[in-house]
């Protein structure tokens, strides 16, 4: 999730579970949910792993600080700092609970997108989803923001929390009904063509809007499905992506071949693949494509894609390719931007 949906999230959380009145020796609820709110943004301080390389980002991004395990500890942390900060401070124990709910909050956020949350880190590396958002989602952010507006000035602010988090289970169900949809009309579509798949279904840009996947040896065939009619006025470029979904009735699975569809290409980019130099976005890949091949004086280049980040009529984030030098023979790791901001 975004930022400021996170933040939104840890300060609803901790209005929720704080009672109206302040007691003595106990916070504030406006500064309980302050540090919910910092807790709620703290996990993605692995931000910072940038600084040593994008694919190590992305290797370890949402790993130690998004864990279960390791939540207590962070969250000790944080309440340290947090009894410290104000005019006047405060025992630990009193900031402790705010910023447990406000990392579970986080890493609940993140756990309903698809890029996969180490829950059980640094016992294991295994990433965990339940992909019923995007990353961006107007209307979880709306909810919550409407949800702490009301738990701030409401007269029984508590109940008002509480009824947004209601309202946000209740379109966390609905999107759980158009997954399983989404999820039947894949299966209908490996049924009839008789082969053994693996199915992947992942929220898009939009309400009602979704990629399926279906995974096989020699590739993938893909469909983007509208659930929903939509009708909201968009701008020009936020409409072509809304444009390229199709209602059931309409979809148009298409073919994917994982190495291209030109042998020449397909034989280069396999190589490529296999290169000791490109293992790190080999780990990071769930559904990788090759994006394109390129020639030019210095090297050949095998651009490779995951389609969990690639969106209609945008250039995917997260692009890198294996580059065969010409003089040498020597690979080389290159990488390219996207057109969003977590690229």
């Amino acid at each position: 999730m975004d930022p400021l949906t996170h933040a939104l999230s840890g300060a609803l959380v901790v209005r929720a579970s704080a009672r109206e009145e302040a007691c003595a020796g106990h916070l504030f609820v406006r500064r309980r949910m302050a540090a919910g709110c910092v807790a709620a943004l703290f996990p993605d301080i692995d931000f910072a792993l940038r600084l040593v390389g994008t694919l190590d980002y992305l290797a370890w991004h949402q790993g130690v600080t998004h864990s279960l395990l390791m939540l207590p500890l962070w969250a000790l942390l944080l309440a340290g700092l947090c009894a410290r900060i104000g005019a006047a401070p405060v025992p630990w124990q009193t900031c402790y609970p705010a910023c447990c709910l406000g990392i579970a909050a986080h890493i609940g956020g993140d756990l309903i997108t698809a890029y996969g949350t180490m829950l059980f880190a640094p016992l294991s590396t295994a990433r965990y989803a339940l992909p019923l958002a995007f990353v961006v989602d107007p209307w979880i952010t709306a909810i919550l923001a409407g949800g702490v507006i009301a738990g701030l000035t409401a007269a029984h602010g508590r109940h008002a929390a509480l009824g947004a988090l209601l309202v946000l289970a209740a379109y966390l169900g609905v999107q759980a009904e158009q997954s399983r949809r989404v999820h039947a009309l894949a299966a209908a579509q490996a049924a009839a063509a008789q082969a053994p798949f693996g199915i992947d279904v992942l929220p898009q840009p939009f309400f009602g809007n979704w990629l399926a996947v279906l995974r096989e040896a020699e590739g993938y065939r893909i469909a983007r499905l509208k659930l929903h009619p939509g009708g909201l006025p968009l701008p020009a470029r936020l409409g072509a992506i809304d444009a390229a979904y199709h209602p059931p009735q309409r979809a148009a699975w298409q073919a994917l071949a994982p190495f291209g569809a030109d042998p020449a290409e397909a034989s280069f980019a396999a190589q490529a693949w296999q290169q000791p130099e490109f293992a790190g976005f080999r780990r990071f890949a769930v559904l990788p494509v090759l994006e394109r091949v390129e020639h030019d004086a210095a090297a050949s280049c095998a651009w490779f894609k995951d389609l969990r980040f690639e969106l209609p009529t945008l250039t995917p984030s997260f692009r890198f390719a294996a580059c065969r030098a010409t003089a040498d023979g020597s690979w080389q790791l290159r990488r390219a931007r996207g057109a969003l901001w977590l690229d």
